[in-house]
């Protein structure tokens, strides 16, 4: 979220700005199916009553459990990422980590809140481990609040910090692993062929530290120099029996031979907005720079200010800048910024040497990684975790900023998120066009990225909401790819996208603006299944904690079978591979799909309903002999569907009962 922190540097308060690094490719716009309103009714999450805590709500084909407020120190402080461990809920916080008891999700209660400030605070588990990132300048390496007021310091934290949460209401922090861009998000990676150690793949876009602050930082292009700490993924090894001893192993290079690509700029309800903000900014005296694309920023002090500090140094001078000083500032102030941009860069043009990824995903099992990487999406080989691989990268230039990526289940696709505008702006609008900020779905065809559709959830937001995809997982029900997905304040939205071309919603849940007359941060930043709860991490309030309603998209069926999928710890851009335990639930939501699909007779549907009640009222050998008679007919039904592989799920559940049955 609230990407780009060069950006803040630059606009020091401002509202975030996006960056010109977006992709291309000549894909065509498809329609982005959603679950219908009712016929003659409006969208209920449009014009909602704005509010902090008692902001109008909608709620579609969800129930909400919990609103569970920020402890005081950390309510109106941005809560980040989420991590799960037991029955526990891992909150970051701008402010530290909050630990939650979600033993009942009807009331979830707080365990234990840190204080240790930074930004972003997202936070992953590995068994009694915490991992935290750390990448803005006021990181300490004691925890304490406070800042760092100097411009190096042996007391800054910008990386990862290892926590030992075996007690989990006392966590103790065990190292500090420092790096050259920081950490503004991170990855954990275990490895199947190394289970001594665990891998974090870190993804840090803040400006290049100086050495004298953390020797071996060096921000030159890797063609000038190949010690070069510039696009490079930082990959920790942490030894589990000595997680003190965390070091980085590797700077891997997975960017070589990418290119700039055509990008959509800015829509032109916002050139023009930003034109009127440039213009009251000049009347005042402030500073306005044009960026390489030609669109207007306004500079906050917190850039402009040690700017003008160097130019009184550099002329010998002392106390506050001349007039003389501010001219000479607003002489070169676009040429200063350029850089931040990547330069006026035209498509086929090297990427800029500050590009990096914003997250990665890995999927263990399948030895696979997908890279949002600002520019462009990846896939990755990371069989060997040390050293990545690209084997793919894909543009579009509906994108401008790639995100977060999220594999189906079975590895056949993968979804990017385009967090068009940061984070914090307004990108959800009726103006907005449905392919920006959007999802993108691809198939992976023998390893390479093949585009699909687009998925933007389907109402319209206000001037007053920071809205565009961000941070969802997989909810395990079984036969499709159904995800739950943050879009900041444009809520939380779970779709089906088993078919790649044709994603659909079939549930969501939105609040009103946190304020109705400005643009107050606020919204889901990451919204999560685990253990057959939604919890989403709400940006301005807390906690929420919802569960998946029946409905025409989704039957009870499905959704517990989703139920018997249980983890007992989960780091979402850690993908696990997904398996379900045999259940008569399993087997009636197998039943279920295909009864919507109308591949199996109705006739048939009733019949195979009535067999799997009496089974499971039977035991021993009755229910054994009551399967298996199921069984051998399903094999017949397979030969005759129009979904075969769906039957022999089907099958396949039914023969996972009867193997239970104990002779």
């Amino acid at each position: 979220m609230i990407r780009f922190p060069l950006m803040r540097a630059v606009a020091a308060g401002a509202a975030a700005f996006a960056m010109t690094a977006c992709a291309s490719s000549n894909i065509p716009r498809q329609d982005m199916s959603s679950a219908p309103a009712p016929a003659g009714r409006p969208d209920p999450r449009v014009g909602l009553r704005p509010g902090l805590m008692d902001a109008g709500e909608a709620v579609s084909n969800l129930r909400v459990l919990a609103r569970a407020p920020s402890p005081p120190g950390f309510l109106g402080i941005t809560n980040s990422d989420l991590a799960f461990t037991g029955n526990y809920a891992i909150q970051g916080n701008y402010n530290g980590p909050v630990i939650w008891d979600i033993s009942n999700p009807a009331a979830p209660k707080l365990v234990v809140a840190v204080t240790c400030p930074a930004s972003q605070n997202d936070v992953s588990v590995y068994r009694d481990l915490l991992f935290m990132s750390a990448e803005a300048n006021n990181g300490r390496l004691d925890c304490k609040p406070g800042g760092v007021p100097e411009q190096v310091s042996k007391d800054r934290i910008r990386g990862v910090r290892i926590f030992d949460i075996s007690d989990i209401r006392n966590p103790k922090l065990v190292a500090s692993v420092q790096t050259c861009r920081g950490s503004h998000t991170h990855t954990v990676l275990e490895s199947p062929s190394d289970m001594q150690n665990v891998y974090i793949y870190i993804s840090g876009s803040a400006g290049t530290r100086s050495p004298d602050e953390l020797p071996g930082c060096l921000a030159v292009a890797p063609n000038q120099d190949p010690r070069s700490t510039l696009m490079r993924i930082e990959v920790i090894k942490v030894p589990l029996a000595h997680p003190e001893q965390a070091a980085i192993v590797n700077r891997a290079n997975i960017f070589a031979g990418l290119t700039e690509v055509p990008s959509h700029g800015e829509a032109e309800s916002d050139r023009a907005a930003a034109a009127k903000a440039a213009a009251a900014a000049r009347a005042a005296g402030g500073f306005v720079a044009r960026t390489p694309t030609g669109d207007e920023l306004v500079l906050g002090g917190g850039f402009t200010g040690p700017m003008l500090d160097s130019i009184v140094k550099a002329r010998g001078g002392s106390g506050a800048p001349t007039g003389a000083d501010s001219a000479a500032l607003r002489a070169n102030i676009d040429k200063i910024i350029a850089p931040f941009f990547g330069g006026a860069a035209k498509a086929g043009d090297p990427i800029p040497v500050n590009r990096q990824c914003h997250d990665i995903t890995v999927y263990p099992a399948l030895g696979l990684a997908g890279g949002a990487c600002e520019g462009h999406g990846l896939l990755l080989d990371i069989s060997d975790p040390v050293n990545p691989v690209r084997l793919d990268a894909v543009a579009d230039s509906n994108f401008s900023y790639w995100h977060s990526a999220t594999f189906s289940n079975d590895g056949s696709k993968i979804l990017f998120s385009d967090e068009w505008g940061g984070g914090g702006a307004p990108k959800c609008r009726a103006t907005d066009k449905k392919e920006w900020g959007a999802d993108a779905i691809f198939t992976i065809e023998n390893r390479k990225l093949k585009f699909q559709s687009y998925y933007k959830i389907p109402a319209a937001q206000t001037e007053q909401e920071n809205c565009v995809a961000h941070n969802g997982s997989l909810v395990p029900i079984p036969g499709r790819d159904v995800m739950v997905q943050a879009w900041y304040q444009g809520g939380i939205s779970v779709f089906d996208w088993t078919d790649p071309r044709h994603p659909q919603e079939i549930a969501f849940y939105d609040r009103g603006p946190v304020d109705g007359s400005r643009m107050v941060m606020g919204g889901s930043w990451s919204a999560y299944w685990y253990n057959g709860m939604l919890v989403s991490s709400e940006i301005a309030r807390g906690l929420d904690i919802a569960e998946l309603t029946p409905s025409q998209f989704l039957t009870q069926n499905e959704i517990d079978a989703a139920k018997t999928v249980r983890w007992q710890e989960l780091n979402v851009q850690g993908q696990p591979a997904i398996s379900w335990p045999a259940s008569f639930p399993l087997a009636r939501a197998y039943t279920d799909q295909l009864e919507r699909s109308k591949c199996l007779a109705p006739s048939r549907v009733a019949a195979v309903r009535g067999e799997l009640a009496t089974a499971e009222k039977a035991s021993g050998q009755a229910r054994r002999q009551a399967l298996a008679a199921l069984s051998s007919q399903l094999d017949n039904d397979a030969r005759s569907s129009c979904d075969a592989p769906k039957v022999r799920k089907l099958r396949e559940a039914v023969g996972g009962l009867q193997n239970q049955v104990v002779p």
